[in-house]
């Protein structure tokens, strides 16, 4: 797949699901954000993902992150993917600082209509359509549901933040953007506008979410705007904007893209990044969710595969152990859980929600003897490997009640392996990672060396 607009994994614990990114728990110090290619507008999110986005905003909110630490410190800690970044854990201020720069945009909405102040900046009389301020104003809106332009004075009076941090929030905004305006300015872009949000870390100021990307800033040609201020190219989302107010159908902005206008994002988006980094970034075409899965593996946050092992009862948690602890020996990342298909079997989709959209290889032993329903249940549920694994007594418990996990209902294609050496196994292969692969060709071939050795050893006797 060459676009992501989900990631799943039952290895990592997700924290938060923004309009484009997703967040994941590291440890208590730091955390991932998966940037998708999801794109919101006005307040919503389209039903088009715009493939290479992601990796646009990540990695060129990477970039910037490196080239500003001289104004402030932020939370980035290293890429671990172009679409993925390792951050500092941060208390977030739930404030916007929009740093404008020209009449644009909703600002110029607003002002052709008579309206003549932004979250409490006035903004004066005769005044045209993409015109600079005589310097930067800032303009915070709340991160709320539905942002709220506000000012100064009553974010502080409300308990947004306190003055103090205000203060230092505004000095830093106007000293990025200006920084920001000077670097993209030596490569033909204008900073038209931009958003920056900050929060703490031991009471310290920083940096966080994103800095100068397409989504949170409005870009310019700077050699279109001096030939023609009102029909500047725009180099950032201000693009989809305009589509979907030019194309709305009673009255409601469309939810859908088109082809053509996808495929000239994703060409915007790349060719932003490039003229800005110097560099080009994976073609969009890409599969991206293998990609992913690579660089976690390699990163060590996850493993390449999963395997749960899911019990009726907790007495058969000595079952499930001998299971797991092959399973661990291959460098497997296994889990035990427990739900009943019987006592509480509204919780399977709950228990397994992420195994069938994860980014991993996943597969599923259930352990339930007498009256299995476990696996059948599972199997209906799951699009993974199933493997029945009854945790029998001995062997009349066996020739008892082996039927009920032999025999599943339709459409339910649970495998039953009665030895636990042999279903861990039958998991692990049915992962079909390369890895294990190699390893299990390699083990094949040391029993076939013993047996021949063996049946040698025999004969000389």
């Amino acid at each position: 797949m060459n676009y992501i607009t989900n990631i799943v994994t039952p290895q990592l614990e997700k924290i938060h699901t923004g309009k484009v990114r997703e967040s994941f728990r590291v440890d208590d110090k730091s955390r991932l954000i998966i940037a998708t290619d999801r794109i919101s507008s006005f307040d919503f999110v389209l039903n088009t993902p715009v493939p290479g986005k992601g990796a646009v905003l990540n990695s060129l909110a990477a970039f910037w992150f490196e080239n500003t630490r001289d104004i402030i410190d932020n939370h980035f800690i290293k890429l671990i993917d172009p679409n993925i970044s390792l951050v500092r854990e941060a208390k977030p201020i739930l404030v916007e600082m929009v740093v404008r720069g020209y009449l644009t945009g909703s600002a110029w909405r607003g002002y052709k209509n008579g309206k003549r102040e932004v979250s409490g900046v006035s903004i004066p009389d005769g005044m045209t359509v993409n015109q600079a301020f005589p310097a930067p104003i800032v303009t915070p809106t709340t991160k709320e549901k539905s942002d709220r332009e506000i000012s100064k004075e009553n974010l502080i009076k409300e308990g947004w933040v306190s003055k103090n941090i205000y203060q230092q929030m505004e000095k830093a905004a106007l000293a990025l953007f200006k920084k920001g305006s000077r670097m993209l300015a030596e490569r033909g872009i204008i900073l038209v506008d931009t958003k920056y949000e900050f929060g703490l870390i031991d009471n310290k100021l920083i940096l966080i979410d994103e800095i100068h990307t397409p989504d949170s800033s409005r870009f310019w040609s700077k050699e279109d705007y001096e030939k023609n201020p009102e029909q500047a190219e725009q180099l950032d989302k201000e693009y989809v904007r305009s589509y979907l107010i030019n194309n709305k159908i009673d009255n409601e902005y469309l939810k859908d893209l088109p082809a053509e206008v996808v495929n000239e994002t994703t060409r915007r988006y790349q060719a932003i990044y490039q003229m800005i980094t110097g560099h080009v970034l994976p073609p969009a075409d890409e599969n991206v969710t293998e990609r992913i899965h690579y660089n976690l593996v390699k990163h060590g946050l996850i493993k390449d595969g999963y395997i749960a092992i899911i019990m009726g009862s907790p007495s058969d948690k000595d079952h499930g152990l001998k299971m797991k602890k092959i399973i661990e020996s291959y460098d497997i990342r296994c889990e035990l859980r427990v739900v009943s298909a019987h006592k509480n079997g509204e919780q399977i989709p709950v228990v397994t929600k992420d195994y069938n959209q994860s980014i991993e290889p996943v597969a599923v032993i259930a352990v339930a003897g007498r009256s299995n329903g476990l696996g059948g249940a599972l199997a209906a549920n799951l699009t993974v490997p199933v493997f029945n694994c009854p945790p029998f007594a001995d062997k009349t418990d066996l020739l008892v009640n082996i039927n009920s996990s032999l025999m599943m209902p339709s459409n339910t294609p649970a495998a039953t392996v009665v030895d636990p050496v042999n279903a861990a196994l039958a998991a692990l292969r049915s992962l079909n990672l390369p890895r294990l692969r190699q390893i299990f060709a390699d083990e094949i071939i040391i029993m076939k060396e013993e047996l021949f050795e063996a049946d040698k050893t025999m004969r000389l006797s």
